[in-house]
């Protein structure tokens, strides 16, 4: 009978033991996420936005290798001002924060449902080239699963919806375009020959 209670204790404090453990992961990931600040690099600097870490968990438009790179958003529509349109279309979405606004950059924070962590995102309308490139990052970590690509994808498919005549232009939406437009602007020489 001793034996039988004395085991019980041992189950239920190995238990209560690895209960602890995980809250104290938990707490320690939610304090991560809150305390990390953003980065300092970020904005647009020379008509560039800041380059994307070797981590994959960021996107950017004006990346130079493959893995990072996504294609950026036709803006050549008559619309005053297309970040005003992606505004709009950004704060439909759930947990974001728009932090800064202008008629040719937008900066906005999404948070994580769960843990909190912040993923900055940004764009940079080139009135020159009628593009709107954009980079979107993970603050914490090193994957994200793929989450930044496809919140800016999302994005893209939101934009085109409220911007029909862009959609017509855009041609870049898709996967398959998307890739024939990356070796499009390899071939044109938009990369630096060490792109890959």
């Amino acid at each position: 009978m001793t034996k039988g209670i004395l085991g019980n204790k041992l189950v239920i404090s190995a238990m209560l033991t690895a209960v602890l453990c995980v809250a104290t992961g938990l707490i320690g990931l939610l304090i991560l996420s809150l305390s990390a600040g953003p980065p300092r690099n970020l904005g647009v600097r020379n008509g560039r936005l800041a380059a994307c870490p070797v981590s994959p968990n960021c996107v950017c438009t004006q990346a130079e290798d493959q893995e990072h790179w996504i294609a950026p958003l036709n803006a050549a529509f008559q619309e005053p001002n297309p970040l005003q349109l992606l505004e709009e279309v950004v704060r439909e979405m759930p947990r974001v924060t728009v932090v800064e606004s202008s008629n040719d950059y937008l900066r906005v924070e999404f948070r994580s449902l769960l843990f909190r962590f912040c993923d900055d995102v940004e764009f940079f309308h080139e009135v020159s080239s009628a593009r709107i490139h954009f980079r979107s990052a993970s603050r914490v970590g090193y994957s994200d699963l793929g989450v930044n690509r496809q919140r800016m994808e999302e994005i893209r498919a939101r934009f085109l919806k409220r911007a029909p005549r862009a959609a017509e232009q855009q041609g870049m939406h898709s996967p398959i375009s998307s890739g024939r437009a990356l070796v499009a602007a390899v071939t044109q020489g938009e990369f630096g020959s060490d792109a890959w």
